[in-house]
């Protein structure tokens, strides 16, 4: 992920600078940097999309902005006011559209970024803060520390007891599907291929965060053999993996693979196991990898392992969207997000 740091490091002058991060005690951040968070937190930026999903469910009342203005749909799916939030743009990503000017004047008290964290993103956390003052925490994004981040995110913004709950409900959710994942014999753990793009022909490759909750459940990524993040197939590679299911989040590439004489071998689309993800009010297996991937863990079990996961899924989408999205929908509105299956 390439990160363009001159357009965030430039164009500041001394009188810019925020005070210094001494004032007051230091909390360690996912990969052990000091942070020196202030007395109170009420403001947080968050650097990418994963970061304010995280931080909405969290305390929607911290949030500072989105980082790109969500569609209607999206603001269906979640409660009164998240809307009205302003678009304030990213630090992180291709897509950056902020600078550290930007930044100051919204005056956070905490920038707060989840996701990958690795030397190139820690470089660009220890610039930002030092060239700022604004303390600044990076939280990893793996799906099995989901507990664990909300329990450090109560630390930052001094509410534990509000994360000791969102933390429980998490690690409720992980035991529980992993649980009856784990009990599935080898034999029956279906080989999946993850589809993106107007052709489905991106996939996430072995230890993706792209696809975490897929792999999480003991299914098989035809792609893992390769690691890294996401990349382009050819469909001649598809047809040789010949994966038992399909995964996609791409409505178009779902409505026509059915239909598709080039899809037409394999073994997922002959036996009318192509899934496509709800993505309501944000992706629910990636896009973007945060902690709506909780719910899709869920999502993900019964369209695997049907015989295991007999659940209703209505009930838990219901409570899972009162908990996090701070919204009880309709039976109507359920209904809508959980009929993306195909």
């Amino acid at each position: 992920m390439t990160i363009e740091r001159r357009s965030l490091l430039t164009g500041l002058s001394a009188a810019l600078l925020a005070p210094g991060l001494a004032r007051a005690a230091g909390v360690t951040d996912s990969v052990g940097r000091a942070i020196a968070i202030p007395d109170k937190v009420e403001r947080v930026f968050a650097a990418g999309p994963p970061a304010a999903i995280l931080l909405y469910t969290f305390a929607p009342e911290l949030l500072l902005g989105w980082t790109r203005s969500l569609e209607p749909p999206q603001c269906e799916f979640l409660g009164a006011g998240a809307c009205d939030e302003p678009e304030v743009g990213r630090l992180t990503g291709r897509a950056n559209t902020t600078n550290l000017e930007v930044l100051l004047k919204l005056k956070p008290d905490l920038v707060l970024d989840f996701g990958t964290v690795n030397d190139t993103y820690i470089s660009l956390a220890d610039k930002v803060q030092e060239q700022t003052g604004i303390p600044y925490a990076l939280l990893d994004g793996r799906f099995d520390a989901t507990a664990a981040i909300y329990r450090k995110l109560g630390e930052l913004t001094k509410r534990p007891r509000q994360a000791e709950e969102f933390a429980r409900y998490a690690d409720r959710i992980v035991a529980t599907v992993k649980g009856r994942a784990d009990k599935i014999p080898a034999a029956n753990q279906p080989r999946v291929y993850y589809a993106r793009g107007p052709r489905g022909l991106e996939t996430g490759l072995g230890g993706s965060i792209n696809v975490e909750t897929i792999e999480f459940l003991g299914a098989r990524n035809v792609a893992a053999d390769r690691k890294g993040g996401m990349a382009t197939v050819s469909i001649e590679q598809v047809l040789a993996w010949n994966p038992d299911v399909v995964i996609t989040i791409e409505p178009a590439f779902a409505a026509s693979v059915r239909n598709d004489p080039v899809w037409a071998p394999v073994k997922a689309v002959q036996a009318g196991r192509v899934y496509l993800s709800p993505n309501m009010p944000f992706g629910w297996v990636d896009f973007p990898p945060s902690v709506n991937r909780l719910i899709g863990l869920w999502w993900l079990g019964k369209v695997l392992y049907p015989d295991r996961f007999t659940e209703d899924l209505r009930p838990i989408t219901r409570e899972f969207f009162q908990a996090f999205y701070h919204l009880t929908p309709t039976d109507a509105q359920i209904d809508r997000v959980l009929g993306a299956k195909t």
